[in-house]
C-alpha cells in the first residue's frame, strides 16, 4: 500500500468517527445539557455563592430622576376658566443605594429572608438644579387628603371644615421648594390635625420616611429547588396574598423584586414583578433582541393589557375597589393601600393612557422613548443588563360639596410627579458576562465544532481521492503512450525498404546480392516474393 493510500484510508477514518461523534452529542444535546445545568446549579441564591454576593449589594449603580409637573395657571384652573397647564421640571437626580440586609437562609437553604432598605445621596451634575432652591407650584395634597376623608360626613360638617381650613390659609394648590414636596415639611394643616389627633404625622412629602428605609420584609426562593423559581417572592411582609384589592387573582404576590429572574429565559413567557410602590403584580412581555455593551438581550416591558380597562382585560377588574368603581386605561387608583389622598399611578405623561386623561392637561407628550418601562435581560443568565422603571404619582381632583373652591372642577386627574429609576451593568461586570457567555457559546457549540471538522475532512478525504484516481489514470494514459509508441515504431520498421536503389537497378542483383532477406523486415516486397 502506497504512502498516498494510507493518506486517504486515515483520512475517511477519522472524517467518519469526527461526523458519527458530533452528529451523536449534537442530536443528543450532550453539552447543551450539562451546560445548562452547571449554569442552572452555578446561578442560585445559595450560601457563599458568587451570586449572592452580587445580589446582597448590587454592582450596578441605581440612578431615581424626579420629575416634576409645575401649573401655571391655578387661579384660572380652579376657576373653571382654562384648564391646567404644566411644565416639566427635572430631573433632579439621586443616586440609590439598595443593599439587602438581615439575610438569613430558611428551609434547607431553600429559601433566605432580607430585607432591601434603599438610602437616596444628590447628585448635582446630573440633575438640571438645586432642589433646596427650585419652586414647583402644585396640587396642595394634604388638602386634597382631607376632603377625601370627609366626603361622607354631612353638607354641614363639610362646610365647616372647608371654612376652618380657609381661615389657615390653606389653598387647593400649593408652592414648596422640590426639596420639601419630596423629602418633607411641616404642613400647618396636618399640624392642626396633629394637635388633634396624635397619630397624624404632621410632616408631609412625597419620599418622606423613605430615605434610609425598606419597602417590606421579604423572603425569596433560592432557586435550589427548582431554577425557575430563581428569586421568586415567596413571602411579602409575612403573607402570600394581599387584602387591598376585590379579587383574588388582582390580590396574588407574584413574581421576583425585578432585580433577578431565573436563567434561560425564552421569548414566549411572561415575567411577573411583584412592585411594593405599586401595590400589586405586574407582567412584562417579550418586545425584540437587543444588544447592550456586546452582550446579548432581551427586551421585555409590560404591554397596554397591563393597566387596561376592564372592559379590555376583564382580570383587571379585581383592581376596581370598591367593585365596579373603576377608572379608564392607562390608570390604576391605589389609595386602598395608601391611606388619604385619593391617589392614582400610570407611566409618565399617561403614557398607554386614554386620550380623555391627556386631553384633560396642557403641556404632556407622551411617547414611548422616554415613558416605557423596560427590562432588557441577558436569556442565558436571566440577570438585567440595563433596566428603566418609570411610574408617574398623580392625583384625583373633583367636586365636594361642602368646599366652595371645589364649584368649578370637574373630575380630572393630576399629575404631580414622575420617576425614572435605570440601571445598566457597569464595565467590569459587562466584561466578565461577555467572557462568561464566550465559555457558554463554546463549549455549547463544541459538537457543532467536531461536525464542522468532520465536514473539512470530509472535502479533504473527496480531494485526495479525486487526486488519486487522477493519477492513476495518467499512469494507465502513459502506459498506453508508450505501448502504442513501441507497436507504430515496430510497423514503421517492417514497411522500410532495405535499400533505396531500384529494384530494376543492375545493383541489386549483381553488385551485393541480399542475404537472408525473407527474414529481414517482412516486407510486403519479400512476402509476395515468397
Amino acid at each position: 500500500m502506497t504512502r498516498r493510500s494510507c493518506a486517504i484510508y486515515a483520512t475517511g477514518i477519522v472524517c467518519a468517527h469526527l461526523l458519527i461523534v458530533g452528529i451523536a452529542l449534537l442530536v443528543g444535546q450532550v453539552f447543551q445539557t450539562m451546560i445548562q445545568e452547571r449554569i442552572k446549579k452555578e446561578i442560585t441564591l445559595a450560601e457563599n455563592s458568587r451570586v449572592l454576593d452580587g445580589w446582597i449589594n448590587p454592582p450596578p449603580p441605581v440612578y431615581m430622576q424626579y420629575f416634576f409637573f409645575n401649573i401655571t395657571n391655578p387661579e384660572e384652573f380652579f376657576t373653571g376658566r382654562a384648564k391646567p397647564h404644566v411644565t416639566e421640571m427635572g430631573p433632579y437626580t439621586y443616586r440609590e443605594y439598595r443593599p439587602r440586609e438581615n439575610v438569613t437562609y430558611l428551609e434547607n437553604g431553600t429559601k433566605v429572608f432580607a430585607t432591601n432598605p434603599k438610602s437616596f445621596v444628590f447628585l448635582p451634575e446630573m440633575s438640571v438644579g438645586d432642589p433646596e432652591v427650585d419652586l414647583v407650584t402644585t396640587i396642595n395634597i394634604p388638602v386634597v387628603a382631607v376632603m377625601n376623608e370627609v366626603h361622607s360626613y354631612s353638607f354641614f360638617i363639610r362646610s365647616l371644615i372647608s371654612m376652618w381650613i380657609k381661615s389657615m390659609g390653606v389653598d387647593l394648590f400649593m408652592t414648596r421648594t422640590v426639596h420639601e414636596i419630596l423629602w418633607g415639611f411641616k404642613d400647618p394643616l396636618m399640624s392642626k390635625l396633629h394637635n388633634m389627633k396624635p397619630d397624624v404625622d404632621e410632616i408631609f412629602g412625597l419620599m418622606y420616611k423613605k430615605n434610609g428605609t425598606h419597602e417590606g420584609e421579604f423572603v425569596f426562593h433560592t432557586g435550589e429547588k427548582n431554577y425557575m423559581d430563581y428569586g421568586k417572592i415567596d413571602t411579602w411582609n409575612g403573607i402570600r396574598n394581599m387584602d387591598w384589592w376585590s379579587s383574588e387573582q388582582s390580590n396574588m404576590i407574584n413574581g421576583t423584586d425585578g432585580s433577578v429572574f431565573h436563567t434561560f429565559l425564552t421569548r414566549n413567557e411572561l415575567l411577573y414583578i411583584f412592585a411594593a410602590d405599586l401595590c400589586r403584580s405586574i407582567h412584562l412581555s417579550y418586545v425584540k433582541d437587543i444588544e447592550v455593551k456586546g452582550i446579548p438581550a432581551y427586551r421585555f416591558a409590560p404591554p397596554a393589557d397591563v393597566l387596561a380597562a376592564p372592559d379590555d382585560n376583564p382580570s383587571n377588574a379585581g383592581f376596581c375597589v370598591p367593585v365596579g368603581d373603576c377608572l379608564g386605561k392607562g390608570v390604576l387608583k391605589v389609595s386602598v393601600c395608601r391611606q388619604g389622598a385619593p391617589i392614582v399611578v400610570s407611566f409618565p405623561h399617561f403614557y398607554q393612557a386614554e386620550s380623555k386623561y391627556i386631553n384633560a392637561i396642557d403641556g404632556l407628550n407622551p411617547n414611548k422613548e422616554e415613558h416605557e418601562t423596560y427590562l432588557d435581560l441577558n436569556p442565558t443568565t436571566g440577570v438585567p443588563i440595563r433596566a428603566c422603571k418609570r411610574a408617574q404619582l398623580n392625583i384625583i381632583l373633583k367636586r365636594v360639596l361642602g368646599f366652595p373652591q371645589t364649584k368649578f372642577l370637574n373630575e380630572t386627574i393630576f399629575p404631580i410627579m414622575y420617576v425614572n429609576e435605570t440601571a445598566t451593568i457597569d464595565d467590569n461586570s459587562a466584561s466578565q458576562m461577555r467572557s462568561l457567555l464566550f465559555i457558554v457559546t463554546a463549549v455549547s457549540n463544541f459538537p457543532v465544532i467536531i461536525v464542522g471538522m468532520g465536514a473539512i475532512l470530509l472535502l479533504v478525504l473527496f480531494i485526495l481521492v479525486c487526486k488519486n484516481r487522477q493519477r492513476k489514470n495518467e499512469v494507465k494514459r502513459i502506459d498506453f503512450t508508450e505501448a502504442f509508441h513501441s507497436f507504430t515504431t515496430k510497423d514503421d520498421t517492417a514497411y522500410t525498404p532495405v535499400s533505396n536503389k531500384s529494384e530494376d537497378s543492375p545493383e541489386t542483383h549483381t553488385s551485393q546480392p541480399m542475404k537472408n532477406g525473407s527474414y529481414i523486415a517482412m516486407s510486403p516486397v519479400e512476402a509476395q516474393k515468397c
